[in-house]
């Protein structure tokens, strides 16, 4: 039998690796205080045989979960959620007000799903997802305080990337749980420099301005580390965040030069120019790996920056055209 794919992070920490594409792509984390347990983002529903055998392998069970938290309802973060609940019958799934009308009744979330990733790529990669039901849920606000044993968790509203998003600061380590508000960070561009991180644009709610106030107000607790589901944890976070910021404004640019041009190829230019712009960020961070390679790693971020750039363009177009 292989060995579970987890390894701790940090003090009672652990980051799961989820097997969604590609090993490193995404991760989700399990806390403990004492026997009692929380999970901080999910994974897909092919994840949650693996997060049943973490708490195996630790010799506790879907008992001892107390809490399910999924920064925001994407299926990568919370496609899981519905499965893991129903296999943890004291947990309460904690989420973001406007994320959880879709994990109550997930039809949109799969028809939105669906137009992203096809039909064949929703049922192979993620599979099916399973209603919580409404009484079992928490609506979160900010500033929310959850309780795991005396390990004491704040939620914090962080729209942006999404406008369902929350983030998860953990008093005990100094750590936020970040979902993608903290961008992108794969191990394999790590350099000298220390780690390369980029926004991910993915379709449906970009939302620039929105997103760099949500940096500012994480950054206002003075983390000391990150925990990333794309890809496990950064530290000195205040060294990468101006970078991170730059990385949002540079996207909106790459779209803005398209914006008025929705004609078919807009498409395929938006994914050229995410392309080549990510390409170019990783060279001036020092890394050294072939363009292919990087490419190949890098290939699903292009693709969904891409696309959800163009979303954004449409959505800014519209409402142009109402107000004119």
């Amino acid at each position: 039998m292989a060995p579970v794919p987890y390894f701790e992070i940090a003090e009672d920490t652990y980051c799961i690796e989820t097997g969604l594409y590609r090993p490193g792509l995404a991760a989700c984390y399990l806390l403990r205080s004492g026997d009692r347990l929380a999970f901080v983002d999910t994974g897909t529903s092919r994840t949650v045989p693996t997060l049943l055998a973490v708490l195996a392998d630790l010799c506790l069970g879907p008992r001892h979960v107390d809490f399910v938290i999924p920064t925001h309802v994407h299926l990568d973060h919370g496609g899981g959620a519905g499965d893991l609940m129903a296999a943890c019958p004291s947990a309460r799934l904690v989420v973001h007000p406007k994320g959880a009308p879709h994990l109550i009744d997930p039809a949109r979330l799969i028809a939105g799903a669906t137009a992203v990733y096809g039909k064949e790529g929703f049922d192979r990669d993620f599979g099916g997802l399973t209603p919580v039901p409404e009484d079992r849920i928490t609506v979160a606000r900010d500033g929310m305080e959850i309780d795991l044993n005396g390990r004491s968790l704040t939620f914090l509203d962080t729209p942006g990337h999404a406008n369902h998003h929350g983030c998860v600061f953990d008093r005990r380590t100094g750590g936020c749980f970040t979902g993608d508000t903290f961008g992108i960070s794969y191990r394999e561009f790590d350099t000298e420099r220390g780690p390369w991180i980029f926004a991910t644009t993915t379709p449906v709610a970009f939302d620039p301005e929105a997103w760099l106030l949500s940096l500012d107000h994480l950054m206002a607790l003075e983390p000391t580390s990150m925990y990333l589901t794309h890809y496990g944890r950064v530290d000195a976070p205040g060294n990468l965040v101006e970078a991170l910021r730059q990385s949002i404004r540079d996207h909106a640019a790459l779209a803005l030069a398209e914006e008025g041009r929705d004609d078919p190829e807009r498409p395929t230019r938006l994914k050229a120019a995410v392309r080549a712009h990510l390409l170019a960020s990783a060279r001036a961070q020092g890394v050294n790996l072939s363009d292919s390679a990087m490419a190949d790693l890098l290939a699903v971020d292009i693709e969904l920056n891409a696309q959800g750039l163009d979303v954004w363009l449409k959505r800014r177009e519209r409402r142009a055209a109402s107000s004119g």
